[in-house]
């Protein structure tokens, strides 16, 4: 399994303290080390450095180098176009420049999440990759304590694989942000949870994807 860490959005809804030129992946929040730093770390708990790949704007470079000192694989994005078109120039970069398969499993992570304890999300990616292998595309959902209109949500459906040690299930809808009303609704139900952009997939799985879906991004090669 290899790790892309996305690190170039823009993160001002912290702000004042995340601003569009310092955003909230390099703050310093519930620790002395930076949000990119704690999520460096923690995958470095299941992984090696060789397999982390961070993806960011390049302004934000020497924030990165300077959080990051020994990182290995850095990609800069010509332009700020989104999670798609970042996800499409990074498997592209696994294929191209550190020659992996197409049978790789990719774990794709936000970098300003606060994520504890640090045993049990290792126990979540082991169970992540095993269903990737199977050929699904899987998304980590957040049970939710409270409505927040602020996120993203997703409406679980149906048990996946019944015969799996560990139940998933297919996702049925994803919702950008509800009003709260919608939120306090959704909380209600019990099958909604917050929508953490954290995603894992065989690198194979993901161009069949983008294939039929976006078959312009599919073409995007690596300079």
């Amino acid at each position: 399994m290899k790790a892309l860490i996305l690190a170039g959005g823009g993160g001002t809804r912290l702000w004042p303290l995340s601003r569009r030129n310092y955003p909230k992946q390099f703050l310093k929040i519930s620790s002395d080390k930076s949000l990119l730093q704690q999520t460096a770390e923690r995958l470095l708990k299941v992984m090696t450095l060789d397999d982390l790949v961070i993806v960011t704007n390049a302004k934000y470079k020497f924030y990165v180098k300077s959080d990051l000192p020994d990182i290995k694989h850095l990609i800069f994005e010509p332009a700020s176009r989104n999670t798609a078109p970042a996800t499409a120039l990074s498997v592209k970069y696994f294929l191209e420049k550190l020659g992996c398969s197409e049978d790789e499993i990719i774990l794709m992570c936000p970098s300003d999440h606060v994520i504890r304890p640090d045993e049990k999300f290792a126990e979540y990616i082991a169970i992540a990759d095993a269903i990737a292998r199977k050929g699904y595309i899987v998304t980590f959902g957040i049970k939710p304590d409270r409505p927040e209109p602020g996120y993203g949500y997703i409406k679980a459906g149906k048990l996946a694989d019944a015969s799996a040690d560990k139940p998933f299930y297919k996702v049925e809808k994803f919702v950008e942000k509800p009003d709260m009303e919608t939120a306090r609704r959704y909380v209600d139900d019990g099958s909604y949870y917050w929508n953490s952009g954290m995603f894992a997939f065989s690198i194979k799985t993901m161009l069949g994807e983008m294939g039929k879906h976006s078959p312009e991004m599919k073409g995007l090669h690596t300079q």
